[in-house]
């Protein structure tokens, strides 16, 4: 359900690789260790380069989707989901859940 505007609308949904981003941010974490989560949860099929990172955070930030957590590194600041990004990335993970069990049963050969 999207309330006051602030998830996502019904022809909206975040690319994988915000998905990604905001689900590693479910913790503080610095730009470095968002990098490696994915690539380690995703055994290397997945890596997000830093300019594609940092321009999806500065979109992140500005949706009020994350915050800057913590500035107090000289080099690493530290990002953590908003409430408004967590509820956004709960609506997401229910559309991409529906589709994976789509996608199971039909590999199964199950009517779907």
């Amino acid at each position: 359900m999207n309330t006051e505007g602030d998830g996502l609308g019904k022809t909206e949904q975040l690319t994988d690789t915000m998905f990604y981003i905001m689900a590693a941010l479910t913790k503080p974490r610095h730009g470095y260790a968002i990098m490696s989560l994915i690539e380690k949860t995703t055994e290397g099929v997945v890596t997000i380069g830093p300019a594609s990172m940092y321009t999806i955070i500065k979109k992140l930030l500005k949706q009020e989707w994350i915050y800057l957590h913590d500035s107090s590194g000289a080099r690493r600041k530290v990002y953590q989901l908003t409430d408004k990004g967590r509820r956004v990335l709960e609506e997401d993970f229910k559309v991409r859940k529906r589709l994976i069990q789509l996608a199971e049963k039909g590999l199964k050969g199950e009517e779907v």
